[in-house]
């Protein structure tokens, strides 16, 4: 059962994954974000949670940008997660960035699965002016039980 669910959260992440990667051969890699999700319960067909986020730029000498956010996500969403750590590649359509052009809105598809620890993936498109994508780089690691597919949104704040 449980490797039969993570076939299917994998599955799910690859179809998404080669469609949204195309978006992303027109943009520039600027980055990674790096966060941090709050522990919570699926609802079944959604869940909220909080999110504290690290973006580091490509340049690592270069100062690190801070957010606060939320993460939420609609379709099958059934179980657990704690400890949840999201990386994504941050890909931007014009190479004149500031980090708090990351601030505002994303969506796109999410799948997760696991027993005791897990997996996941996330793909969002949007931010300032829907420049920016948060490429399938983004690797969820989690403890828990849990199971979901569907739709997310993340809304991102700068922190000072």
């Amino acid at each position: 059962m449980k490797s039969s669910l993570l076939s299917l959260a994998v599955g799910a992440v690859l179809a998404v994954s080669a469609s949204l990667a195309q978006a992303a051969d027109i943009g520039v890699k600027v980055g990674t974000l790096e966060c941090h999700e709050a522990s919570g319960e699926g609802l079944i067909f959604s869940s909220s949670h909080d999110l504290r986020c690290t973006f580091s730029g490509m340049d690592r000498n270069g100062p690190v940008q801070r957010f606060a956010g939320r993460i939420n996500r609609y379709g099958v969403d059934i179980g657990f997660t704690q400890n949840a750590v999201i990386l994504w590649g941050v890909v931007s359509t014009s190479d004149h960035f500031a980090p708090g052009d990351l601030a505002g809105k994303y969506s796109g598809v999410t799948a997760q699965a696991g027993f005791a620890g897990g997996l996941g993936a996330n793909v969002l498109l949007g931010g300032t002016n829907n420049g920016f994508a948060l490429q399938p780089v983004s690797i969820t690691g989690f403890n828990g039980i849990n199971l979901a597919a569907g739709i997310a949104e993340v809304e991102l704040h700068p922190v000072s």
